[in-house]
């Protein structure tokens, strides 16, 4: 009796031992086959890209307030210069290499810290419709050799001083792709505000809240009308 009991516990342990790895080879097989699929997908997406674009072109999308540049390394991958907070609050990699919100992204340029990092086309682009080598037909330099822009973007990769006017994804781009660092849309800034601020009717309003202040300040000495009247003279010139 006691032998019976023991050889039914042996089999029904070997039964649920057969069943488990039945099922372990069943879910692995599973797995595998998924991962596969994936792996197949971003694939064909990857070489779908790569009928558009080709490498080393210069990419470029509208977002609300500014245009961002990249550049396109082939397989799906773009390089990019972009502001992200993350890098000042987070060391996890993990964290840092998700795709870059809005908020990170105001936060970052607030704070002038940027890199220059490697995405897919769906991240780079956020949505927008992508524009292919637009700046071509802008600047008077001849674009570099493709694998010679694609090679420069990514030696480029990491942390970098960022400044929205004076080095921002523009710069990067054109520096990449023509060899020199200038960025249009900061000109055209720099152009509105001045048309802004530096005109005759600026600087008639300055010299009047000068007067103002100093007939308030009772301030009537020869050498606080000269410095009250030099910010209205230097606007008045340069306008």
């Amino acid at each position: 009796m006691l032998l019976l009991l023991l050889l039914l516990s042996v089999f029904i342990m070997w039964l649920l031992t057969l069943l488990a790895l039945i099922f372990s080879t069943s879910s692995s097989s599973e797995q595998r086959r998924k991962q596969e699929e994936e792996e197949e997908e971003e694939g064909q997406r990857e070489s779908n890209y790569d009928l558009i674009f080709i490498r080393g072109d210069l990419l470029q999308v509208h977002r609300t307030f500014y245009t961002h540049f990249g550049i396109y390394l082939g397989g799906g991958r773009v390089a990019h210069l972009i502001p992200d907070v993350m890098l000042v609050i987070s060391n996890d990699p993990i964290r840092i290499q998700q795709v870059v919100t809005n908020t990170r992204l105001i936060l970052g340029a607030l704070l002038k810290t940027a890199s220059v990092r490697v995405d897919q086309v769906e991240a780079f682009a956020y949505g927008a419709q992508i524009h292919i080598n637009a700046m071509d037909k802008m600047c008077s330099c001849n674009a570099l050799p493709g694998e010679e822009v694609a090679l420069r973007a990514e030696r480029l990769q990491g942390s970098v001083c960022f400044s929205p006017l004076w080095f921002n994804c523009e710069h990067y781009a054109m520096f990449c792709r023509y060899n020199t660092a200038v960025s249009f849309q900061s000109f055209q800034f720099c152009k509105r505000m001045r048309k802004l601020l530096l005109n005759r009717l600026v600087s008639m309003v300055t010299a009047v809240m000068a007067v103002l202040m100093l007939m308030y300040l009772r301030l009537f000495s020869v050498g606080s009308a000269l410095l009250a009247a030099t910010p209205s003279f230097l606007i008045w010139m340069a306008a």
